[in-house]
């Protein structure tokens, strides 16, 4: 088969690579054109060079192709990735650091709460320009994957606005799978038949099954509570599964922030989370940790170069959804996997226009989901609260509309317990104002805001948050590795 794929933000060196061996695991996609393109020329030749050793090492004829000309990248593509962070570090560092002046700590900040809803003002005109030129040059029928959060804003916009075959890809359900089969024993994960559904970070397992033996509620706290790792790290998933009835696929600081019960006071954060590793609750954890992980691989460049001369081996394919998905339009391989798609009834007690996260089968027909799954009535309670917040925030970033914008941010859970309305409009302003270079439908805005700031009374605070760690020097980083190698 010889076709063609885009990646769009294809600087985001590691995923991509992994996207590209994933592809590369197909038999039938020896032959493809891989097109890479990204805003940096620097991070899209460090790419480039680790894919072209792929090729070579394993005597590929795959071709790979670079450019910073979207457009160009796009011609003729069946199929197009984006794994793109608008604008990069910077803003998403604004996204964690603002609001703590206004008392809201996130860990990760990039699905709702203040960073989240900002995240999604700065990729939404971008996702319409790829949805553009997707219609003008891509291939007829052409696949839009989105990998990039906010998840179901992203995705939302693309289907709604962007009139593109749009599919939204993630990892946290086959992760939280992972979970729970290691801790109820599983020799493999394929023991496990789970059926989890809910909206992308609020995915809930409502069905589980071990080799066809129905797992209840006791069953699965009791296999948490004695495990001796994630008995601490998830001690908030643990408390929700007592509480819900159901196992939620999201990390354990990610929902920490959809759940203002757990993180709207400093003592509280400090109760739940765990930090042993980012994920489980740490403030700013995720920018902290995308940091160290961009510093690394700029510093360490040579040992990527290296690992890539490896030989790809088809037991490593990992279950990132994009690969599975190609093989099975292609091929007619059947695959089931969890997918982010427009509501349509899916789910039958959740809003209709919404993104939601749910099982499908894919063959060369397309994606079918599973229609008809009802939602326990407290996780469909949690995520009509997130569902309400991502529709005003795409349409404010729609039409460019800021007391909008302000009403999707006053709406947010976590906002909403710990902030005044004052505060909301205030912090909002000095958002768009820090990103107005990202935020081309708010220009007519920023003016105005920013004569708000200069006259406004609402006090702030310097606040590093209740659970913060500074960004490790290369040499930590080293040190740490080491001292886990020689321990494990």
């Amino acid at each position: 088969m010889s076709f063609k794929i885009a990646i769009i933000g294809a600087g985001s060196v590691g995923f991509t690579k992994k996207l590209f061996t994933d592809i590369l695991c197909v038999p039938e996609f020896r032959d493809v054109e891989f097109a890479l393109t990204d805003l940096s020329e620097h991070n899209l030749g460090m790419i480039k060079a680790i894919l072209d050793k792929v090729v070579e090492a394993n005597g590929l004829p795959t071709r790979v192709t670079a450019t910073t000309d979207r457009r160009k990248a796009l011609e003729g593509a069946r199929y197009i990735i984006s794994c793109v962070r608008v604008g990069g570090l910077g803003a998403y560092a604004d996204d964690i650091r603002i609001p703590l002046k206004y008392g809201i700590d996130q860990c990760v900040g990039d699905t709702i709460c203040a960073g989240g809803i900002l995240y999604g003002q700065r990729n939404i005109p971008v996702i319409l320009d790829f949805c553009k030129d997707i219609r003008e040059v891509a291939a007829t029928g052409a696949k839009f994957l989105n990998y990039a959060n906010p998840m179901a804003m992203n995705t939302w916009a693309a289907i709604e606005y962007g009139k593109v075959d749009t599919v939204g890809l993630c990892h946290g359900v086959q992760h939280g799978a992972e979970q729970i089969a290691e801790v109820l024993g599983a020799k493999s994960r394929h023991e496990l038949d789970y059926v989890c559904s809910g909206i992308n970070h609020q995915t809930w397992f409502i069905d589980l099954r071990l080799n066809g033996r129905r797992i209840g509620k006791d069953e699965l706290i009791a296999a948490f509570e004695a495990h001796p790792v994630y008995s601490q790290q998830e001690k908030l998933r643990i408390d929700v599964l007592k509480r819900f009835g159901v196992y939620s696929t999201e990390s354990n600081g990610h929902l920490s922030e959809y759940l203002p019960w757990y993180r709207k006071r400093p003592d509280e954060i400090t109760r739940w989370i765990d930090m042993s590793d980012w994920i489980h609750g740490e403030t700013g954890g995720y920018l902290r940790y995308s940091t160290e992980t961009r510093n690394w691989f700029e510093t360490e460049y040579p040992q990527f170069l290296e690992a890539a001369s490896k030989p790809i081996d088809p037991e490593k394919r990992s279950n990132e959804h994009a690969s599975h998905i190609l093989e099975a339009l292609e091929t007619n391989r059947v695959y089931r996997g969890h997918f982010n798609v427009r509501n349509n009834g899916v789910i039958t007690n959740l809003p209709q226009d919404a993104i939601i996260e749910s099982p499908g089968f894919v063959d060369r027909f397309g994606i079918n989901m599973a229609a008809g799954i009802t939602l326990p009535e407290a996780c469909a309670a949690t995520c009509m609260s997130s569902i309400n917040v991502q529709r005003m925030s795409v349409h404010a970033a729609i039409s460019g509309d800021i007391d909008l914008l302000k009403l999707a941010v006053l709406h947010d859970p976590l906002v909403g317990a710990v902030s005044t309305p004052e505060e909301v409009w205030q912090m909002v302003d000095e958002m768009v104002v820090a990103q107005a270079q990202w935020l081309p439908q708010y220009a007519h805005a920023v003016p105005a805001a920013k004569e708000r700031l200069s006259k406004s009374a609402v006090k702030t605070r310097e606040w590093a948050g209740a659970a913060r760690r500074n960004v490790r020097s290369i040499e930590e980083l080293r040190a740490e590795k080491a001292a886990l190698k020689q321990a494990g």
